[in-house]
């Protein structure tokens, strides 16, 4: 599984060196959420999280990928580099193995970021 991973991310780079961030008029929503999900989990590969992070922003502006998208990849780059997280979309396992969010920056006002975002409070989260 690991190295079929490898490959796609591979081709994703491809793609994203080759055409910018593959949003939805490129390859339809479908390719679209997966090309994003290739992203979300090329966890060892950071630089190349940052880079989608940034085009993915712009693709956001543009109407070609979601503030959703964003808000998770946001985060999971943020949970890398050992920052808070923005939207409490990332999860770990605490002392007891109980699934908990990794902590959050300005967890106060984290359900009204959520909302801008589409995201259910993170309450009503399971």
């Amino acid at each position: 599984m690991a190295r079929v991973d490898v490959e796609n991310t591979d081709r994703l780079r491809e793609i994203v060196d080759e055409h910018g961030w593959p949003g939805r008029s490129l390859v339809g929503e479908e390719g679209a959420e997966h090309a994003w999900l290739l992203a979300q989990h090329a966890s060892t590969r950071l630089d190349f999280q940052r880079r989608v992070l940034d085009l993915l922003t712009a693709a956001v502006a543009a109407g070609e990928a979601t503030p959703r998208q964003l808000a998770y990849l946001t985060d999971r780059v943020r949970m890398s580099e050992g920052k808070n997280q923005i939207y409490g979309t990332q999860y770990i396992r605490d002392e007891h193995d109980h699934r908990v969010p990794y902590p959050i920056e300005d967890g106060v006002h984290v359900d009204a970021r959520r909302a801008g975002v589409g995201l259910a409070p993170l309450g009503e989260c399971p």
